[in-house]
């Protein structure tokens, strides 16, 4: 039961320190940006369903040791249908088709195409969350979509299968800007360590058919390789979601999105450093036309 506040009654303030949000969001982004790196390593010793099951097995039970100790989440019928979909969506199907995007394509051109996200967040944040939209958010998603396009032709010339990674990297972002405006009503309500580990816990289910693979592969694998499996699930998932979903709690769902613009470049720099690897010399351009058009997307009157 819920109590309706008094006439004159003071609007409660957040308490929030302004740096703690931008500092969490800062950890997301230098987090995620590694596990583009990291995925791509490990693409030749897991298949991308048994790599999506042991990061979020790995990150549901690091999850577990710090949430339920803070005593167990009651959400509602409508809480638990949010996040059994963000689970699904963004923990399941969005690892999954990044992995097996991330074998036919480079960690650097993979994280630029995730940055179509933030306009396709701004769009959906605007028809449900009743943020604005502008005629700089439709001139954006036009810009953003023409230099996917580029990406796309760049990967094309090495193959048809590049195309074929350029479209799951797309799925994975539509899923994930879906899943970011179902989360922002929910973490008002809900802890978002609570949320990050329930969500977390239903894509590890979702991914439980690629069991046997796993157990198979860990087996064959060398233990540097399942240290990273590890590193995925405590720090990229764990820690970045968990922070990310902070964020998302003290931000508009289109402000934070654009902030992940900043994944790409340092991605690019830890594939040059650990992976001796860069994206096709026309993906830059394609890369840098997805970043003009989510710089105007954000533009105010």
């Amino acid at each position: 039961m819920t109590s309706t506040p008094t006439i004159g009654s003071p609007t409660p303030v957040d308490q929030t320190p302004a740096w703690l949000p931008v500092g969490a969001v800062a950890v997301t982004l230098v987090l995620w940006a590694s596990a583009f790196v990291a995925i791509r390593h490990l693409g030749p010793d897991f298949s991308p369903g048994a790599l999506s099951l042991g990061r979020l097995l790995v990150g549901a039970l690091a999850l577990a040791a710090v949430a339920v100790p803070r005593g167990l989440p009651r959400p509602s019928g409508r809480d638990w249908v949010s996040i059994v979909t963000i689970g699904v969506l963004w923990f399941g199907v969005y690892n999954v088709a990044l992995n097996e995007g991330e074998q036919r394509i480079d960690a650097g051109t993979a994280s630029m195409l995730i940055q179509v996200s933030p306009v396709l967040i701004a769009l959906l944040a605007a028809m449900f969350l009743r943020e604005r939209f502008t005629v700089y958010l439709g001139l954006g998603l036009a810009l953003a979509f023409a230099g996917v396009a580029i990406i796309a032709l760049a990967q094309g010339e090495g193959g048809s299968n590049d195309v074929v990674g350029v479209l799951l990297c797309l799925v994975s972002a539509v899923v994930y800007s879906v899943s970011l405006i179902i989360q922002k009503p929910l973490v008002a309500r809900l802890s978002a360590l609570h949320v990050t580990w329930l969500a977390c816990t239903v894509g590890a289910v979702v991914c439980l058919p690629f069991a046997g693979q796993l157990v198979s592969e860990v087996g064959d694998a060398p233990v540097s390789s399942t240290l990273w499996l590890v590193y995925l699930g405590v720090f990229p998932t764990a820690i970045a979601f968990t922070t990310y979903a902070f964020a998302l709690k003290h931000m508009s769902a289109s402000k934070l999105g654009v902030t992940t613009y900043l994944v790409p470049p340092i991605t690019i720099v830890m594939g040059l450093l650990f992976l001796s690897e860069t994206p096709p010399a026309l993906a830059y351009l394609g890369g840098a036309l997805a970043l003009v058009g989510v710089a105007v997307a954000r533009r105010s009157r």
